[in-house]
């Protein structure tokens, strides 16, 4: 094998990660928070590509001929319900519109180029809306569900703490690569799905019955996303390592068959 193609072979991955909304005095910022980037580095062993969702998807098929995986992170910022086809019920929340637009047909085309995909909160809600699911608003509302909500006032460190236990689906390819059927999770979202997009399933469940995680196992590439926060210092957690390594792995064959 040339010295060319041997570099090929054994490159890190690239992985995509669209940016959000910020306005700092009077300036709009394309932003991503430094606790979703490190362990993509530092477990995944990937490489991240931004994206600024602020210049409209034109550029899309240019992003993903680059990369070998998406990365769907949290954000302060909810999904626009009318692209779920229902009134907004938290006016006083902040939206970015230019993320929505750009990372739901991100999720549609990364789909149809067979790239693994993993979301983190956020990108868990859009990776359900993109397929034609829906969120529950205001979930802390609802009689049947917990409150999922961080108290704010808390430090940071207490936020992002064990808060709940998330109930694995037995045998699934999820609890096999953790290696247990239920781990503690943080909880700091105020969402959450309700109905199911099409050809996803449920990984994981809270105690009180809402999903936790989800995936696509009609489809042939990796996809997961989950509800809480793994990316909250995650080389300290072993089921946040599994998960991250998880995707790593899947981006490194994808990368692979590229390079083949």
């Amino acid at each position: 094998m040339s010295t060319h193609n041997a570099g090929k072979a054994t490159r890190k991955p690239v992985v995509l990660m669209s940016m959000g909304a910020q306005e700092r005095k009077g300036h709009d910022y394309q932003v991503m928070t430094h606790k979703y980037i490190v362990p993509l580095v530092e477990i995944s062993n990937c490489l991240p590509l931004l994206a600024p969702t602020c210049c409209g998807v034109d550029d899309l098929d240019h992003y993903l001929d680059m990369v070998d995986g998406v990365y769907l992170t949290g954000a302060g910022s909810n999904i626009d319900p009318t692209l779920y086809g229902q009134p907004n019920m938290t006016p006083d929340k902040g939206q970015d519109r230019d993320r929505d637009l750009f990372d739901l047909p991100l999720i549609r085309a990364a789909i149809k180029r067979g790239l693994p995909i993993f979301g983190i909160c956020r990108g868990m809600q859009e990776i359900n809306v993109a397929l034609g699911g829906t969120i529950h608003q205001k979930l802390y509302a609802l009689p049947d569900f917990n409150d999922h909500r961080e108290n704010t006032d808390d430090p940071v460190d207490v936020q992002y703490g064990p808060r709940h236990s998330v109930r694995l689906l037995p045998d699934s390819w999820l609890a096999r690569r953790m290696g247990k059927d239920e781990i503690i999770v943080n909880s700091l979202h105020g969402q959450g799905i309700d109905r199911l997009g099409e050809g996803l399933q449920a990984l994981a469940h809270a105690e009180d019955g809402l999903i936790e995680a989800i995936h696509a196992p009609a489809l042939g590439q990796f996809m997961l996303a989950v509800q809480w926060h793994p990316e909250w210092r995650a080389a300290e957690n072993p089921d946040s390592v599994a998960i991250f390594q998880a995707f790593g792995d899947a981006c490194r064959e994808r990368a692979g068959r590229s390079a083949g």
